[in-house]
């Protein structure tokens, strides 16, 4: 297994798909490395059989995603990235005009899919220190609550619900209103802040976990992402399954990356460290970023969007004047610093 790791280059700067005008793209919270080695040998080895179709209905990664889980394949449903998959959810468990329940603000995605499912978002802010207010999420509760969605770590605050909180709220939810728990950037948690999914799983038959290999596993892409859970949710969502619509690059990806995991564990925490000593810098110049939990970092406004746009980079910007950065290219790092310095 090769370990090229620390000569490899970063691949965040001068982004050809997205905007010309930045020197850095950090918007979309992108790991900023090319896929591992191995996993793009094994990719361009199934390349050569792109002439034949996928499984019709893909069997082989769910079962190789429920035995790295230590689940049973049954509960487990792929789909396009974690985007895909929470349209499924949202496709397969709520009617027009009911309610989803999100923190605010959150991804994306998540308002665009509610109106593509004539769904009403209910956005519920977030409190003073950029957490997901899980008290003022469960008042919002009421018979047109269809869904619910809690990011773990959070995004765009980087910030990780305690895991006793989360256990309180979910065991105040109403068993008939889905709760999904996204962990799109799970893999960038310590150890210590780590949830005993399974056991959750057993005692709350309404939750779902949503992750995605586009993350830690840098295959954005490549468009790869699960939710596992109960039998019986699960079965829903998968019956929203597009035939063919897993490719076996895919399979062969997250056979890799799992094969892969030293070397997976030494990129994460060079992304860590790296989100760290940004992190450390920018407070000693007086900016306020909060700690995070992923691959990104969330610099509090009013002026920090527009101090990134004058210097070419790039950013998720808020209305408030905050903006999120994705972390870990050394050269982007530093002009986000040397961009902000001043500041404060």
């Amino acid at each position: 297994m090769s370990m090229r790791l620390i000569d490899e280059a970063p691949s965040s700067r001068r982004h050809p798909a997205k905007r010309a005008s930045a020197e850095f793209d950090l918007s979309l919270s992108e790991n900023p490395f090319p896929p591992l080695p191995s996993v793009l040998h094994a990719v361009n080895l199934e390349l050569a059989r792109s002439n034949r179709y996928p499984e019709f209905y893909p069997q082989r990664l769910p079962t190789l995603i429920a035995r790295h889980l230590g689940v049973d394949p049954d509960q487990v449903v792929v789909g396009s990235g974690a985007t895909g998959v929470a349209l499924q959810i949202i496709q397969s468990l709520t009617t027009p005009g009911s309610e989803l329940v999100v923190g605010s603000p959150t991804f994306d995605g998540y308002p665009i899919m509610a109106d593509m499912a004539g769904l009403n978002l209910v956005p519920v802010p977030l409190d003073r220190t950029g957490e997901q207010d899980l008290r003022a999420m469960r008042r919002a509760i009421e018979k047109r609550t269809s869904l619910i969605v809690v990011c773990r770590p959070h995004n765009p605050t980087g910030t990780v619900i305690p895991a006793g909180e989360l256990k309180t709220f979910l065991a105040s939810v109403p068993s008939r209103v889905p709760v999904v728990l996204d962990e799109a950037y799970v893999e960038f948690l310590a150890e210590a802040d780590r949830l005993d999914n399974a056991a959750l799983l057993r005692r709350h038959p309404n939750l779902l976990i949503l992750r995605t290999f586009s993350k830690a596993y840098g295959l954005a892409g490549m468009r790869i992402g699960y939710v596992y859970g109960g039998r019986e949710l699960i079965g829903r969502v998968r019956r929203l399954q597009l035939p063919f619509g897993m490719s076996a690059c895919a399979t062969a990806a997250v056979a890799a990356s799992y094969a892969a995991a030293p070397e997976l564990r030494l990129r994460i925490h060079r992304i860590t460290t790296a989100r760290e000593n940004l992190r450390n810098s920018l407070r000693s110049c007086g900016i306020d970023v909060p700690r995070s939990h992923a691959n990104f970092l969330y610099l509090p406004g009013p002026g920090v969007a527009t101090a990134l746009r004058r210097a070419g980079i790039s950013a998720k910007c808020y209305p408030d004047g905050s903006a999120r950065v994705a972390v870990g290219d050394p050269t982007a790092d530093l002009a986000v610093l040397s961009a902000l310095a001043t500041l404060r």
